[in-house]
């Protein structure tokens, strides 16, 4: 007799209202809680109604839901003027009937001199405006002016279920947002009780370099991230970077792209690297690194492929030049679109600050070749263990999205075959570049030291920068014969 097995009954997931905002959606599994409060909180500055304001513009614009925007700050005209720089026309919105935006003055002192409150007025006016537009979404910006009059914690309490109660009656999904408190997350530290989603934004400045990030405390009702995750505000608004959630799931394409040097070409096999793999170019300055970098970018791009490359050293002007002198001229590739240049210093802004523009870089441009050069110069804004983690969380998405990356990397005259930032495990492809001495003259020497799923080389190469591109020299600088070893 066998026992029947038990099936466990799938019930519905909790409905979720997309926010629009990239990554956001993805690290809460959809959005927000569809028809619940969800707290907004943080510190002046961080983002907070930039966020409320953004959620509700992508449900007017992209998900057919009128919004509410109820504001105890600021009036209707500054906060149009402050997100038009963004693309928001909230006046456009305003006629289309899509979104309103009602400012409530609440003036303390007449709260003080009468010794009551009352919500009743508010309820009034903001079921009002829902039902004019028949609106699904609704924020309030913020709540510490609401109930800033309010020294009674027993009152407190009780309007603030009240508040909450009511808003999920009238079933909008509705964003609060809230200053942080002294120690606590809210300025009241009962906020966070309430609400049925709880996102804390943190904007922080370590040793000069400023970073905003993003928090998911609670979430009732479904999984969700719980790591902290950068994010960026563009003039498109808002974008957040889900960088736990790249796994190791990516395809692995078996084509072929040339490196734009032949005989490196054969050094891997005679087909070059691995599309969509990882390649590191090690050496001591002046080994050509940026050269071989370069060859490979104007090969890419005359088979037509669009490559993004980022420059931490020099302008896209000094680039072009010095690539001239050995032959290569990438000026008619940035023309016809082939080719684009981000360049920065790292001490511009933090490592995940350059993590989030990289993301957000290739996800407009779409490039089929990215080069960082060189990712060393990250040391200049973060510890060890830091660029190494913004590397790895590049390298796989990079990866994921089956884009061919090349890294450069600085290395020291006495460990030249040692990956000063640790990421070399993760890399598909290695080739070191050192300067040699060979009977009184100083030779370059290229070998590769790994090449994941393909035959490769085994022997030190010479090579040189000549007016007509890089020559790999035929034999090593031993003068043996090079063979092919199987990876």
């Amino acid at each position: 007799m066998t026992r029947a097995k038990k099936t466990k009954k799938r019930l519905n997931p909790l409905p979720k209202s997309p926010t629009g905002i990239p990554g956001m959606d993805e690290i809460t599994g959809g959005g927000l809680p569809k028809g619940r409060p969800t707290l907004v909180a943080g510190a002046a500055g961080c983002g907070k109604t930039l966020f409320a304001m953004e959620f509700l513009v992508n449900g007017a614009v992209q998900y057919s839901e009128p919004g509410v925007f109820v504001a105890f700050e600021e009036n209707a005209e500054e906060l149009t003027q402050n997100v038009a720089s963004l693309g928001f026309d909230l006046r456009e919105l305003n006629k289309q009937k899509k979104l309103i935006i009602d400012y409530v003055r609440v003036e303390r002192s007449e709260i003080e001199e009468a010794g009551e409150y009352d919500l009743d007025g508010l309820f009034i006016r903001l079921g009002y405006a829902i039902d004019s537009i028949g609106a699904k979404r609704v924020v309030l910006d913020t709540i510490e002016v609401l109930f800033g009059s309010l020294p009674n914690q027993a009152v407190l309490r009780a309007e603030l279920h009240r508040l909450f109660r009511w808003l999920k009656s009238k079933g909008v999904t509705a964003v609060i947002t809230a200053e942080r408190g002294d120690g606590t997350m809210t300025r009241f530290g009962l906020e966070e009780y309430v609400a049925d989603c709880v996102i804390l934004l943190d904007h922080r400045v370590n040793e000069q370099m400023s970073t905003r990030r993003l928090r998911i405390v609670k979430y009732r009702g479904t999984l969700h991230g719980t790591n902290e995750y950068p994010f960026l505000i563009t003039k498109d608004g808002i974008s957040v970077l889900p960088i736990t959630s790249i796994g190791l799931d990516h395809k692995a394409p078996a084509g072929r792209v040339s490196s734009g040097i032949k005989e490196l070409d054969d050094m891997l096999g005679g087909k070059g690297y691995y599309q969509g793999s990882s390649i590191l170019l090690s050496g001591t300055a002046g080994t050509g690194k940026s050269s071989v970098a370069a060859s490979f970018v104007d090969a890419a791009c005359q088979r037509g492929q669009r490559c993004l490359y980022f420059s931490f050293e020099e302008s896209t002007a000094q680039i072009i030049r010095n690539m001239r002198s050995i032959g290569i001229d990438l000026s008619p590739h940035v023309k016809k679109g082939l080719l684009q240049f981000h360049v920065a210093r790292p001490t511009l802004y933090g490592l995940e600050m350059h993590l989030v523009t990289i993301h957000e870089l290739i996800r407009q441009y779409k490039p089929e070749i990215v080069i960082l050069d060189p990712i060393t110069d990250f040391f200049a804004v973060g510890s060890h263990a830091e660029v190494k983690a913004v590397l790895t969380r590049i390298i796989d998405f990079l990866k994921a999205n089956q884009i061919t990356a090349l890294f450069t990397s600085y290395t020291e005259e006495d460990i030249p075959n040692e990956s000063v930032v640790g990421v070399s495990s993760l890399i598909d492809t290695w080739i070191s570049l050192r300067n040699l001495e060979n009977r009184g003259e100083r030779q370059r020497g290229l070998f590769i030291l790994k090449s994941r799923g393909m035959a490769h080389s085994n022997q030190i190469r010479s090579f040189e920068l000549t007016d007509d591109g890089i020559k790999i020299g035929a034999l090593d600088l031993a003068g043996r014969r090079v063979e092919l070893n199987p990876a």
